[in-house]
């Protein structure tokens, strides 16, 4: 027992040491551009029937293309298709299956769209392979005689192929272009016995990950980081600044930024502007509620004050420059007409 005691005895040091270094962090919103740039214009879009498209890719892109909420507004008008199948039949063109880029060009004119999204799905695939998997047993307690043997698997594979693009319906130019491969496996074996998924239902689930990326890459979008705040005093705190850093932090753990807001100014002032992380949690609530520019001032004010470097400042300071010059180009995206 004597010599399990300085054992534990370290473990529970470790334990309390892993704990105690645990950062509070905070999950901030950033709205960034399109990766495309030249995608993010078109804001008037259609959706043309997909080449042989037996999972709704089509459906699917159209649905996400209708649902993109940027700044609370919807991003994209997406023309209704049952009005474009009237003015096609009147026009005496099939709008299911429009492959000739002039008719693309005509009927985009004629519904008062700026792009087509359309594509085709290449194949859909399910495939199961027999194999065998060596097992081993123990045939005695201690386990010194083991038996070898084999078991019976299946493995399923279920893929996809598809091409996306985006036309220009005045030029028939294209805009962006996708190709996507999605494969995914599953095995079971006869002594672990798990039920393999139907080839429909994870088509469905490729179909719905290609039209989220796809779309995602047209528009601008909303990522999502996690940001550490500090709560160590970098000077002396007095018993009031010290429940103010502690208030501070739970208000921010709540959701609550209007509040931390008001703490951890007040906490700035008590201190004289002389403690960096004060600075530091006031600058990350500025982030978090997206006064970018105040962020910015109060993470130089923290970089100017910290004498040994700071892993979470130094983040900030890079950070923030790219957070700006991101916001501005989506916010020039979303302006365009």
């Amino acid at each position: 027992m004597k010599t399990i005691k300085p054992f534990f005895a370290i473990f529970a040091a470790l334990l309390v040491l892993q704990l105690s270094s645990c950062a509070t962090t905070t999950r901030i919103q950033y709205l960034e551009p399109a990766q495309v740039e030249q995608a993010a214009k078109y804001k008037r879009v259609a959706v043309n029937a997909f080449k042989n498209d037996n999972v709704g890719l089509g459906g699917k892109i159209e649905t996400r293309l209708s649902q993109k909420n940027v700044e609370n507004k919807p991003y994209y008008t997406v023309l209704n298709r049952q009005d474009f199948d009237k003015i096609l039949k009147e026009q005496k063109l099939q709008y299911s299956g429009l492959t000739d880029e002039k008719d693309i060009v005509k009927a985009g004119e004629l519904i008062g769209a700026q792009a087509f999204v359309t594509g085709e799905v290449s194949s859909a695939a399910s495939q199961d392979s027999r194999f065998y998997t060596e097992r081993q047993e123990c045939l005695d307690k201690k386990c010194n005689y083991v038996r070898t043997y084999r078991v019976p698997c299946t493995k399923r594979t279920i893929s996809m192929s598809a091409s996306v693009k985006i036309i220009d319906v005045q030029t028939s130019g294209v805009i962006y272009s996708n190709s996507y491969s999605p494969s995914n496996s599953w095995f079971s074996c006869a002594d672990m016995p798990v039920t393999l998924p139907a080839s429909d239902t994870v088509w469905q689930r490729q179909a719905n990950d290609i039209a989220a990326d796809f779309v995602s890459k047209i528009a601008p979008r909303y990522v999502y980081k996690r940001i550490e705040l500090l709560d160590d005093p970098d000077i002396e705190y007095n018993d009031n600044e010290k429940q103010l850093l502690k208030s501070g932090i739970a208000f921010v753990e709540a959701h609550r930024m209007d509040k931390a807001d008001q703490i951890f100014s007040q906490l700035v002032f008590q201190t004289q502007s002389l403690s960096y992380v004060a600075a530091y949690n006031l600058g990350v609530v500025k982030e978090a509620t997206g006064e970018y520019e105040e962020a910015k001032k109060l993470y130089t004010l923290a970089d100017s004050l910290q004498k040994e470097p700071v892993e979470a400042i130094n983040k900030a300071i890079n950070r923030i420059n790219q957070v700006i010059t991101q916001h501005k180009k989506a916010t020039q995206q979303i302006a365009q007409p």
